[in-house]
């Protein structure tokens, strides 16, 4: 059976109802618009002319439509209010929200421009999203006129229906800081989307390839390396104890050195340098040179000639002077990226005490690796 019809018993339809709870019957008096027009307080000082494209401020506030940050489109002027001498809401004007409105095109189109967004230029005109500064979103050309004239659909912009383009103006209610982020998972510490891209980014740009460099195991003359043999011989030699495994030189002016040869990472970004990293311990109860290491680098590269290469290399920071027990020590060289080759390439490494600095110290390479910084992949 059919509700009988109960007229409204109370014609004013704006008048604001007591707040109550959840309705429990139909309600006799339901309160709408079509969304056709709506006034808006206009802002202080601000004159709107009817026709004119219309925005609010951050304030939400009535002005005439600029390219100007901070400004969201709200409609068309069905009148002109002008609140010069006036302050915010002193007058109301009626915006209207649906239609085609026809609009002067600041910069020449063509029937292939049917379609596309416009934005804001002033009050009356509109143009493409690269002949504009703030991207005031305003609507869709949905008929072509002639090359400075179109009918602009506004209700696009009204609905939202392109957010991505509405929001380009990234100020005021547009910005990024202003959208707050739920991270249920707490992956963040940030409460707002443009500190917490700031931090992905900071750590995408940061973060660090870590490319480890097995022991050697031959000599830069392609000989095996044998078991340290304790004496004063320019041949370095394996050595491990409880404590320790490496390659160890001992008192000579010259000592000869170990060769190695590593891939290029294919995430490596050669346009930064990489940073060649030593642990070694060094013992020289009387010796007081600074050891450093020398390195001989070399690439090898497609389309290049297999031993046609430049020496890079160079001699790593130094470590430390005179000590009587086998201090552990981090010293590095920077491989610039001048020289450096993206994959598919390899670098080769000699790697020896430098002449005239080992004398009657004794020095144990540990470990060695690279780092190097990854690419921002943009495809």
């Amino acid at each position: 059976m059919n509700c009988p019809y109960k007229p409204p018993t109370n014609n004013n339809l704006e008048k604001e109802e007591p707040i109550m709870t959840a309705l429990a019957a139909d309600k006799q008096n339901p309160q709408r618009r079509d969304g056709n027009a709506l006034g808006f307080p206009v802002a202080a000082s601000a004159c709107v002319y009817a026709g004119a494209l219309a925005c609010v401020n951050a304030a939400g506030y009535a002005l005439a439509g600029s390219d100007t940050a901070a400004l969201i489109f709200e409609g068309v002027a069905d009148e002109q209010k002008d609140n010069s001498a006036g302050s915010n809401g002193d007058l109301t004007v009626t915006l209207l929200r649906r239609g085609l409105f026809k609009c002067i095109l600041d910069t020449v189109i063509t029937q292939a421009n049917v379609g596309d967004n416009v934005f804001l230029v002033d009050d009356q005109s509109v143009d493409l999203t690269g002949n504009v500064s703030h991207g005031i979103y305003c609507g869709v050309i949905a008929g072509y006129i002639d090359t400075t004239h179109a009918w602009i659909d506004i209700e696009p912009a009204i609905a939202f229906a392109d957010i991505a383009t509405h929001i380009a103006d990234a100020s005021a209610a547009h910005a990024a800081s202003a959208i707050s982020i739920a991270d249920a998972g707490a992956h963040t510490a940030q409460t707002e989307a443009e500190a917490a891209m700031q931090e992905i980014y900071q750590h995408i740009l940061t973060t660090k390839g870590h490319l480890s460099i097995p022991m050697p195991v031959i000599t830069e003359a392609g000989v095996a390396l044998a078991v340290f043999a304790n004496a004063s011989s320019a041949t370095p030699g394996f050595c491990a104890t409880a404590k320790g495994m490496g390659i160890r030189w001992n008192n000579h002016a010259n000592p000869g050195g170990v060769a190695v040869k590593i891939p290029v990472p294919p995430d490596a970004d050669v346009a930064a340098n990489m940073t060649l990293n030593i642990l070694a311990a060094k013992v020289g109860a009387t010796e007081a040179d600074a050891v450093t290491f020398t390195v001989l680098a070399y690439n090898n590269d497609v389309d290049a000639l297999y031993d046609a290469d430049v020496d890079f290399g160079g001699a790593t920071s130094a470590m430390g002077g005179t000590t009587a027990t086998k201090t552990i020590q981090h010293v590095t060289l920077t491989l610039a990226l001048a020289n450096l080759t993206a994959y598919p390439a390899a670098i080769e490494l000699v790697i020896n005490p430098t002449d005239g600095k080992l004398e009657t110290d004794d020095v144990i390479l540990l470990a060695a690796w690279i780092d190097y910084q990854r690419k921002l992949l943009t495809a």
